[in-house]
C-alpha cells in the first residue's frame, strides 16, 4: 500500500508537471566540465547556488539520467558523476581503483553515445579518449577548483553552452539504452500495478534521511537467504524478485519519495524518524496546512486567521477555498514515518485517511491538551515536538524522545486512538526527577487520562481549570500539598529547601506516611503569618481536609499519582490567577 500510494503521488505530480519522466532524476551537481567538440577541457563552470534565506552555497539540483544504486563495487552513472569516474582522480588514496572507475565510466558513455549523432554526444565520447588522468593535478583549468572537486563533488558535461543531458540526441540514446536493458530483465506480475512487466532487481536508493547512508538507503531490499522466497535465491534471481515490483513502478515510488524527503520545508523529524506527508492530488497547500497544525510550523502562504478558519471548516467536513486554491476534506492524505536502519529504511508508521479526518483528529488532540497555563507561557500551543520534549531530560547529551514512543504518539494523534502508556511513564519520570509539574506535562496528563479511559480517572478532575468541588482523593491531596507549600513559602520566603524539595515525590507516592508530617509542619508555619493571611489558609486547608472521606492510602498507583500532579498544578495556577485579578491581599 505504501508503494502504491507513492506511485499515485508521482502520477499526480506528473499531471502537474512537477516531476521528471521515467529514466530521469534530480541530482546535485557542483561543477560542469566545459568541453569542445574534440573533447578538450576548456573550462570549469561553477554550478553552486545560494538558497533563499541561506548564506552558504549549495550544489544545484539538475535533471540528469537516473542514478544507479551503488554499494561497494564500481558502477558508473551516466553524465553525472564524481571526479573518480569522470576525471580518473580523487583523494581516497587508491589509484588503481580510481582508474577502474574512470574506465568503467568511459565504457558506459561510449556504449550509450557511440552511435549518437550530435556535437554533444561526440564531444563526450572524445573527452574520454583524449583525457589523461595523470595530468589532472597540473591542469590549469582544474587547479583552482581541484580540492573541492576531489572531495566528491558531482560533475556534468557542458558542450557549446548546453548541458550534455539536455541534448535531444543524448536523451534519445539514453532512452534506447534503458529500453534495451529492460528487454533483458526478468518479467513478472508487478505487485503495485498488477501488470506483467520487467521486474526491478534492485530498487531505488532513498536519499536524505538523517542517520541513513549518505549515498542512499533501500526501502525494499533482500540481502540474505533468510529473507528470500523459494525459487528466488542468489544474486541473479533473488533480491528484488522476492517482492516483484516493475522497473517503472520502482522508479515512480523512488522519485516520489526522494522528492518528499528533499522538501525540507515539509519533512519533519520525530526523534530519529523522518516524517513525510502528502495529499493524493499532490496539492502542496495541504502539506502546508498539515505541517502548521500538526507540527507547529509558522504559516508562510496563509495567515493565522485563514489557517484557523480553514482547519475548522475542513475538520467539520466542509470544502474551503484558500487564496483561490480549493481544499477538499475528502482528499486522501498520507503520513509516512521512516527511520534509518544500516543501509535500509524502517517504516515506523504509515497512516492514511481523508484530509478532513486527519485535521479533525489533530484538533481533538489539541482540545484534550487544553489546560490553564501560567502567565509566562505566551504561546500555549503544544505541537508534537514540544510535547515530546516534555518527556526528555534537557540536561542530557542526547535530548531526543524515545523513537518507538514518538511514533506511537504520532499514530495515536492522527488515528484518534489511545496514547501509548510509555507517554504517561516518561512524563511521570520527568516529574519525579525534576519535582516540577510544567504546563506541558500537566497538559499531557490531562489529555492522556481523557483518552485512555481504562485508567478510570473521573472527568471531574480532567478540566481546563481547578475543580474546587471535586472530592477525588488523589486530586484533593495534590491541591492540599500545593496549599501547604504556599503556607511555608509565605512564612519563610527565603528558605533554602522547601517541602516540595524534600517531600514532593514521597507525598505523591506514599501519602499516608508523609501528609501527617506535613500537616504538623504547617501549624508552625501558620503561626508566623499575620492574622488575615493565617485565617485564609486555615479555611482553605480545613475545606480540603473536609473533602477527605477515607483513610489516606499507603500507596498511590501511577494513574493516581498523575491525578495528584494535576490537582497540584491546578491549585498552583489558581493562586496566580487570584494574584492577577488583584485578590492577593489574602495570598
Amino acid at each position: 500500500m505504501i508503494l502504491q500510494a507513492l506511485c499515485d503521488y508521482y502520477d499526480a505530480l506528473a499531471r502537474r508537471g512537477e516531476v521528471t519522466s521515467p529514466g530521469w532524476s534530480m541530482a546535485k551537481a557542483s561543477f560542469a566540465l566545459d568541453i569542445d567538440e574534440q573533447g578538450v577541457l576548456n573550462g570549469i563552470i561553477p554550478l553552486k547556488v545560494t538558497p533563499e534565506g541561506g548564506k552558504k552555497e549549495i550544489p544545484q539540483s539538475l535533471q540528469v539520467p537516473e542514478q544507479v544504486k551503488k554499494a561497494s563495487g564500481i558502477n558508473s552513472n551516466f553524465l553525472c558523476e564524481n571526479s573518480a569516474y569522470l576525471l580518473g582522480v580523487d583523494n581516497k588514496g587508491k589509484p588503481d581503483r580510481t582508474m577502474k572507475c574512470f574506465e568503467a565510466a568511459k565504457e558506459l558513455h561510449q556504449k550509450i553515445l557511440g552511435a549518437a549523432d550530435s556535437p554533444a554526444a561526440r564531444a563526450v565520447c572524445a573527452f574520454f579518449d583524449v583525457w589523461k588522468p595523470e595530468q589532472a593535478a597540473e591542469h590549469p583549468v582544474l587547479r583552482p577548483y581541484l580540492e573541492e572537486i576531489l572531495n566528491g563533488a558531482n560533475l556534468i558535461f557542458s558542450v557549446n553552452q548546453l548541458y550534455a543531458q539536455d541534448d535531444p540526441a543524448v536523451r534519445a540514446a539514453w532512452q534506447d539504452y534503458r529500453e534495451a536493458k529492460s528487454a533483458g530483465a526478468a518479467s513478472g506480475r508487478c505487485l503495485v500495478t498488477g501488470r506483467q512487466a520487467p521486474i526491478a532487481r534492485l530498487h531505488p536508493s532513498i536519499r536524505g534521511v538523517q542517520g541513513a547512508q549518505p549515498s542512499g538507503a533501500s526501502l525494499v531490499s533482500f540481502n540474505a537467504a533468510a529473507f528470500e522466497s523459494y525459487g528466488h535465491e542468489g544474486k541473479e534471481t533473488g533480491q528484488g524478485f522476492n517482492s516483484p515490483v516493475s522497473e517503472e513502478a520502482a522508479f515512480r515510488y523512488g522519485a516520489a519519495l526522494n522528492r518528499l524527503i528533499a522538501d525540507r520545508r515539509h519533512v519533519q523529524y520525530i526523534g530519529d524518524t523522518a516524517v513525510v506527508f502528502w495529499a493524493e492530488d499532490a496539492e502542496p497547500l495541504c502539506q502546508d496546512v498539515f505541517s502548521c497544525v500538526a507540527f507547529g510550523d509558522a504559516p508562510e502562504v496563509i495567515t493565522d486567521t485563514d489557517l484557523q478558519d480553514a482547519v475548522r471548516d475542513l475538520a467539520r467536513g466542509d470544502p474551503v477555498d484558500v487564496n483561490g486554491i480549493p481544499l477538499c476534506p475528502e482528499n486522501r492524505f498520507y503520513v509516512l514515518g521512516l527511520s534509518p536502519n544500516a543501509a535500509r529504511l524502517s517504516v515506523r508508521f504509515f497512516l492514511q485517511s481523508t484530509f478532513g479526518q486527519m485535521l479533525a483528529h489533530v484538533q481533538a488532540h489539541y482540545d484534550r491538551l487544553s489546560i490553564v497555563r501560567p502567565a509566562y507561557v505566551q504561546n500555549g500551543s503544544l505541537p508534537l515536538w514540544r510535547l515530546l520534549n516534555e518527556t526528555v531530560n534537557q540536561k542530557s547529551r542526547d535530548r531526543k524522545a524515545s523513537p518507538p514512543m514518538a511514533g506511537a504518539v504520532m499514530r495515536a494523534i492522527l488515528t484518534d486512538g489511545p496514547y501509548p502508556v510509555s507517554l504517561l511513564e516518561q512524563t511521570m519520570l520527568r516529574i519525579r526527577a525534576e519535582k516540577e509539574v510544567t504546563y506541558g506535562r500537566a497538559a499531557i496528563l490531562k489529555a492522556f487520562f481523557l483518552k485512555n479511559r481504562e485508567f478510570q480517572i473521573p472527568k471531574e478532575v480532567l478540566q481546563v481549570e481547578l475543580n474546587e468541588q471535586s472530592t477525588h482523593l488523589p486530586y484533593v491531596l495534590g491541591r492540599l500539598f500545593a496549599v501547604l507549600e504556599r503556607v511555608q513559602s509565605a512564612a519563610n520566603p527565603v528558605i533554602n529547601a522547601t517541602i516540595k524539595d524534600k517531600y514532593f515525590n514521597s507525598a505523591c507516592a506514599t501519602p499516608a506516611v508523609v501528609f501527617p508530617l506535613l500537616t504538623k509542619l504547617s501549624q508552625s508555619h501558620l503561626r508566623k503569618l499575620e492574622t488575615g493571611l493565617r485565617v485564609y489558609y486555615e479555611k482553605l486547608i480545613g475545606d480540603l481536609e473536609c473533602r477527605i472521606h477515607e483513610t489516606l492510602p499507603a500507596r498511590l498507583s501511577l494513574a493516581d499519582q498523575g491525578t495528584f500532579h494535576l490537582g497540584y498544578y491546578h491549585q498552583v495556577q489558581k493562586f496566580y490567577e487570584k494574584k492577577d485579578k488583584g485578590e492577593s491581599k489574602n495570598d
